[in-house]
């Protein structure tokens, strides 16, 4: 069985374009930047600067009204024959970079709030066209593996991130420099999109081929498989967002280890997230393997099912009498197979529901519902950490009835496409 998933592995790794392998550094690269602040910013401001878990849920997810504005943009720049994928992500880059240098001034609200701006319209400059570059290097028989590619070198930056950021609080216990060190991780990226990344063949297209931002952006809100694609898709946003900003503080405050009144050491929730994109890397290819025979909308499901029972995993790691450490690497662990099963198989139907030439319009909605979770889920989950623990313990109980209704969605978006 090692010799013919050797085989597998082999038969298909050469046939990724080379622009993915470098695309996919530069990616890593900045990755580990981001992987220094994503679960330690909402400890930070909370803990540190002593604004309430709402406030910071509020100003974080007001990244998603300015991440609105930069995906809308940047899906049409990306599809722009005069700006195209390559200098929108030269752009989305610059904005990051000073966004998080606004981060790491922070020390009121109204700061946090501009520097969550800042960061959420490079963000949202950044999906569509990085997307786009990535489809645009896949063939039908790879795609998901080039997504999945692409994706494990965001997790394997955001682990090595993660580790190091540990040990530097651990060290200097100055959270300010975490968000340097991101901003300089976008500089790093900036460097490989310019020297190394160039316009796909895709984007070359005829001007005859060529539509009007207009009319590109009503042919595909009137795609009604794609709109039902998107309706699941916020769902699972809103499920990931709840990762990178209410599981850090739930487990700091509302995780006590036996016999304490305290929740998990930094260093613990460090390790835990760790282990969480570890077990991703580890499992992101042979999960993309034995899920390329599935339909996308069955390997969606597969995901909803793990996102449920990670969530109720994470209830009983609040709620056990003991083992809530085993309890939440169960519940990680659950998370991380969930995600890997997700990302590939989402990128994949985009890609292929679009026409070559609005891939950037088709990225950038989808790109949207990442600001709609985020818009909906980190104030949601603020708001939960603020209620009493017995409210907030129940909190990740309605997560999993909601799944029910994701599925739901997925087998109509099943049966939309097999029309």
């Amino acid at each position: 069985m090692k010799l013919a998933s050797q085989s597998q592995l082999s038969s298909w790794l050469p046939s990724i374009h080379p622009q993915v392998w470098i695309f996919a550094i530069g990616r890593f690269l900045s990755e580990v930047g981001t992987g220094f602040t994503l679960f330690y910013a909402p400890i930070f401001f909370v803990n540190q600067l002593g604004l309430s878990a709402t406030s910071v849920g509020v100003a974080l997810g007001s990244a998603s009204i300015s991440g609105i504005v930069g995906r809308i943009v940047g899906g049409s720049l990306a599809d722009s024959e005069h700006w195209g994928r390559r200098r929108t992500l030269l752009l989305a880059t610059a904005i990051s970079a000073i966004g998080s240098l606004v981060l790491a001034a922070t020390n009121n609200f109204t700061i946090l709030v501009i520097g969550s701006l800042i960061s959420g319209l490079g963000i949202g400059f950044y999906w569509p066209a990085a997307e786009a570059v990535v489809a645009d290097a896949s063939q039908i028989d790879n795609r998901r593996e080039t997504f999945a590619i692409a994706r494990l070198a965001d997790n394997l930056g955001l682990a090595i991130g993660i580790v190091l950021a540990g040990f530097l609080i651990a060290i200097i216990g100055n959270y300010r420099w975490l968000f340097v060190i991101d901003a300089i991780s976008f500089m790093v990226f900036f460097g490989v999109v310019y020297l190394g990344i160039s316009e796909t063949e895709q984007q070359q297209i005829e001007q005859s081929e060529k539509i009007e931002l207009f009319a590109s952006w009503m042919a595909v809100l009137s795609d009604r498989r794609f709109l039902v694609y998107i309706a699941v898709n916020i769902f699972f946003t809103i499920y990931i967002s709840q990762i990178h900003s209410t599981l850090p503080l739930y487990f700091k405050n509302f995780v006590f280890v036996e016999s304490t009144t305290e929740g998990f050491a930094q260093t613990t929730i460090s390790g835990l997230f760790a282990w969480h994109l570890l077990f991703a890397i580890i499992c992101q290819l042979p999960v993309t393997s034995i899920l390329k025979s599935c339909s996308h909308t069955l390997a969606l499901t597969v995901s909803a099912i793990l996102w449920a029972i990670g969530f109720g995993l994470i209830w009983v790691s609040g709620t056990a009498p003991s083992h809530h450490l085993v309890w939440a690497i169960l519940a990680l662990a659950v998370l991380a197979v969930a995600i890997v099963s997700y990302n590939p198989s989402a990128a994949s139907l985009v890609t292929d529901l679009a026409p070559e030439n609005q891939r950037g319009v088709y990225f950038s909605i989808n790109a949207l519902c990442w600001a709609v979770g985020s818009f909906i889920g980190h104030p949601l989950g603020g708001w939960a950490l603020d209620q009493p623990q017995i409210i907030t313990n129940s909190y990740w109980l309605y997560f999993i009835l909601s799944v029910a209704i994701a599925v739901a969605i997925l087998q109509y978006l099943n049966r939309v496409l097999a029309k």
